[in-house]
This record gives C-alpha cells, sequence and structure tokens, in this order.
C-alpha cells in the first residue's frame, strides 16, 4: 500500500519509533510528556491505531515484538524501517517548506459572521479573546518552564505562541472596531454585495 502524504500523526509516530521502538501507548504517552500534543491530535486513540496500521500495511513500520506483562494487556511494540525513515525525511522536508491550503473552522465561521449582527459578533469575539489569551498565557509559561531546553525541542511552541499573539491582537483590534462602531453592515449592503458577485 502507497503511502504517499503524510499527516501530522503519521510524521510524529515515524519521528518517536525513529528515536525508539514503542508500543501505542507508549508513543501516546510520549507525545503528551513532550508537549507535542499541543500540535497533533492524540486524544482519541483509535487513530493511533488507524494510523499505526496505515504505515505498517505501507511497510514503514513493523513490529518488533509482542509482549505480555501481568500489569497490563499484550502490547505490541514497533519500529520504523529503512523505507520509514527516507519517507519520514522527506514528508518533513516537505511539511517545513511548503505552505498547505488548510481549512481550519475559524475562518469559515468569519466567512459568515454577518450572520450574528455586530452586537453578537462582538460578544462571540469576546469570547474567543479570552480563550486565546488564556493559551497564550499558558504558551508563555510553558516556555519559561523549558527555557534550558535545547532551543530546536521548543521551535513548534514559539510559532504557536507568535500565531496565538496575532491573533489576540487581531481580535481585540475588531472587537474594538465593532464596540465603536466602526465595524457595521445592513441587510441591504450585504444583498447589494450578492448581487455584485452574481
Amino acid at each position: 500500500m502507497a503511502l504517499d502524504r503524510g499527516s501530522p500523526l503519521a510524521l510524529t509516530v515515524l519521528t518517536l519509533l525513529n528515536h525508539q521502538p514503542l508500543h501505542p501507548y507508549g508513543i501516546q504517552r510520549l507525545l503528551k510528556q513532550w508537549g507535542k500534543d499541543l500540535v497533533v491530535n492524540v486524544g482519541q486513540r483509535a487513530g493511533l491505531y488507524r494510523t499505526i496500521d496505515r504505515l505498517s500495511e505501507a511497510g514503514l513500520i513493523r513490529v518488533r515484538e509482542t509482549g505480555r506483562d501481568q500489569q497490563y494487556p499484550e502490547r505490541t511494540v514497533y519500529e520504523i524501517t529503512e523505507a520509514g525513515r527516507e519517507r519520514l525525511t522527506t514528508w518533513l522536508d516537505d511539511m517545513l517548506s511548503r505552505p498547505k491550503q488548510e481549512f481550519p473552522q475559524f475562518p469559515a465561521a468569519l466567512a459568515n459572521a454577518m450572520l450574528l449582527g455586530p452586537g453578537g459578533l462582538a460578544e462571540a469575539l469576546e469570547r474567543r479573546a479570552a480563550a486565546v489569551e488564556r493559551t497564550l498565557a499558558e504558551l508563555e509559561a510553558g516556555l519559561t518552564a523549558e527555557e534550558d531546553l535545547p532551543r530546536i525541542t521548543m521551535l513548534e511552541c514559539e510559532y504557536l505562541r507568535e500565531v496565538t499573539a496575532a491573533e489576540a491582537r487581531w481580535l481585540r483590534a475588531v472587537i474594538a472596531d465593532l464596540r465603536e462602531g466602526r465595524l457595521e453592515w445592513s441587510r441591504e449592503q450585504l444583498e447589494q454585495v450578492s448581487s455584485a458577485r452574481e
């Protein structure tokens, strides 16, 4: 089976297995321990198992051993293959060097925000801004707590901090424009825009 495109989870599983052979629970635990769950969704173990199955079917990882401990159910330990190492570097280079068009929820909601009206939109964005600012504080605290680690291990946290800080600034500016009447619209204006686009 060909696995031409990598996902963040597949890339991270290969990276961890490149570091050492692991069983799925160990992969999930390390992802959380190393803070990589900020950028890779490992909340659902089923998704991790599907990714492991896909990587295995593609020959990028293989079973190293299956063991049983009295405390735990049977555990399958996986290791990366040479083909997996090659694919890992290809995917990593591709994800770092080429921006990808992604479709997150927030821009889609903004595209339809006029339905809430200025007051409703301001209230929704206020709640988002508060949540974003809490996340920013957590990222700042995490970076401060880990400042003795090599910087390369924290680049994704630096990136998330900068993106989150930019979003917080933008949200506060839009909220101010809504509250002070600089950003407003009417049904008639929206109908004119709609007519002009047809």
